[in-house]
């Protein structure tokens, strides 16, 4: 029985630790119903674990549990698994999405709660040979989808899908569940582009409004004051910040949220290469890449410099280092230093000392059950034959691990990765440090020339900074020439000398970096015939 006045969750005196390390200290807030808090904080502060422990996850409980008491509805409960969480009313919509490729949005959308009907075979041999009611299936998961306020198409594939309807089928699926009380949503505008997170946002003030309170952790700061009634920042583990959310300000927050300002308006620097020699050549490139349009991509690009590319999502701007790369398929030619590299064979550009930093940091970036340290140094002694000690010319080879515990401590240090070591595991490290040890894996390569996709997504403003840093500063030290594909012009801004702009799966126009936003946004809408 809920006690009367009591609100919908509280968290008292919450603390955890991970293998020896304090990830939570003394955590507590409340939130009402209808509510919409807005959790914000650095990488690494302990967002996702304080969510893992409300929805009962079980790497919580495989590691020893967590002290302190959660409340719904004034109740003390203890979820051991997320099946506990979803009975009490909570759902959650991770940043890593869950969905079965292979099934449609609305198969989906009803996952373990499909609507069946009898039929003769199972008058006469029990339940289990029922058969799926996809009349009603359809039904629920349009009602849910229009819950929204984006449409998505319930029939369509998930592998078909562009990423953005990917995460919107996530948040469906939970606003499908009757008994939905609470939804945490983890990052949810990652993915999306402006008119998607801006349904998103209009979404969630519709949930606001029937009464479901929702917990919205995002590193969009401008969105946190946008959507949510109140603001908890979190810090090292522990609350800095709990406020009303129009008591507050974005300068506030970042303040609370990394310990110290953070200004980018200086950071621009921008270098003119125009008398530079051609470094990479890209002519008449198509990709066949799922949810990106490549198909006619013509593009020079100057040794030493930081070239940006922007679009709005699906025209294109992902597909070209994927396919370049040998990530998707793709045709059409591509000098690099005045030789042609052969497309499809990632081997071939690694050996012409070219790299990549994906956008998909778990399916691509990582080998996320092993070391940072062979994480790091994996690739350059793969394919350089680097921190290996050698016999007999070479004939006997094994591994110099005190090189790569220095080289894994040197990027450890200067990308600051919060990481109890570097035999720690890839999987333990939070979304935002991930990120960083894919940086340092493509810097121990030493390359002449660097694809770097989406690299600040899902990071927070302070790591965002320290990251765009560490590129400018490669760039600038050891003379790589750097494409950075990023869905936020802005960023692109701070460190880019030029910016390519892709609509339609071709370059609409580039320009200096320096230009006003609104000259690179006619770009973005403009058709390329």
């Amino acid at each position: 029985m809920a006690k009367e006045n009591a609100p919908l969750l509280e968290m008292r005196g919450i603390k955890k630790d991970f293998f020896g390390n304090q990830v939570l200290t003394d955590i507590n807030f409340k939130l009402k119903q209808g509510e919409v808090l807005g959790l914000c904080g650095e990488n690494g502060a302990g967002k996702s674990t304080l969510m893992k422990i409300l929805f009962g996850m079980d790497v919580i409980r495989e590691t020893g549990g967590y002290d302190g008491e959660i409340l719904i509805d004034g109740e003390v409960v203890n979820f051991r698994t997320p099946f506990d969480a979803l009975e009490a009313g909570i759902g959650m919509v991770h940043q890593e999405f869950s969905l079965i490729p292979g099934f449609t949005a609305k198969e989906n959308i009803l996952l373990n709660r499909e609507p069946k009907r009898k039929n003769v075979i199972s008058e006469v041999f029990g339940d289990r040979l029922n058969t799926l009611d996809y009349n009603v299936m359809t039904g629920r998961a349009i009602s849910a989808i229009e819950k929204m306020g984006f449409h998505i198409d319930a029939d369509m594939v998930i592998n078909d899908m562009p990423v953005g309807h990917k995460q919107f089928t996530e948040i469906a699926r939970e606003l499908s569940k009757e008994n939905l009380k609470l939804l945490i949503l983890d990052e949810p505008t990652a993915v999306l582009t402006e008119k998607e997170a801006e349904a998103l946002l209009k979404s969630i003030r519709i949930m606001s409004e029937k009464g479901i309170s929702v917990i919205f952790i995002t590193h969009r700061l401008h969105e946190i004051l946008d959507v949510c009634d109140k603001v908890v920042v979190m810090r090292d583990g522990r609350i800095a910040l709990d406020s009303p959310a129009k008591e507050t300000s974005v300068e506030e927050i970042t303040r609370y949220m990394v310990g110290r300002q953070v200004d980018f308006a200086n950071k621009k620097d921008i270098r003119d290469h125009s008398d530079a020699e051609t470094i990479m050549s890209i002519k008449r490139l198509w990709v066949d890449m799922s949810g990106e349009t490549v198909r006619d991509v013509n593009l020079d690009i100057k040794k030493g410099e930081i070239l940006g590319i922007g679009g709005l999502a699906g025209q294109g701007k992902l597909g070209i280092p994927n396919g370049i790369m040998g990530l998707c398929e793709a045709g059409g030619t591509v000098l690099f230093e005045g030789k042609e590299i052969p497309l499809n064979n990632p081997r071939r550009c690694l050996d012409a000392s070219l790299a990549f930093v994906s956008e998909d940091r778990r399916g691509v970036g990582l080998l996320l059950d092993e070391t940072l340290e062979w994480n790091v140094v994996f690739p350059a002694m793969q394919i350089q034959e680097k921190f290996l000690k050698k016999l007999f010319g070479g004939l006997i080879k094994w591994r110099n691990e005190r090189e790569i515990g220095a080289a894994t401590q040197k990027y450890i240090e200067e990308l600051k990765i919060k990481c109890t070591g570097s035999k720690q595991k890839a999987r333990e490290l939070s979304g935002g440090n991930q990120q960083k040890v894919c940086l340092a894996k493509a810097f121990a390569l030493e390359p002449k020339f660097l694809f770097v996709s989406e690299p600040t997504r899902g990071i927070d403003i302070g790591a965002k900074s320290l990251v765009l840093d560490a590129l400018k500063k490669f760039n600038r030290e050891n003379d790589v020439t750097i494409v950075m594909i990023s869905s936020e012009l802005e960023e692109l801004r701070q460190i880019c000398d030029r910016i390519a702009i892709v609509s339609g799966g071709k370059i609409s126009g580039i320009l200096p970096a320096d230009k006003p936003s609104e000259e690179f946004g006619m770009l973005m809408v403009s058709q390329v015939k």
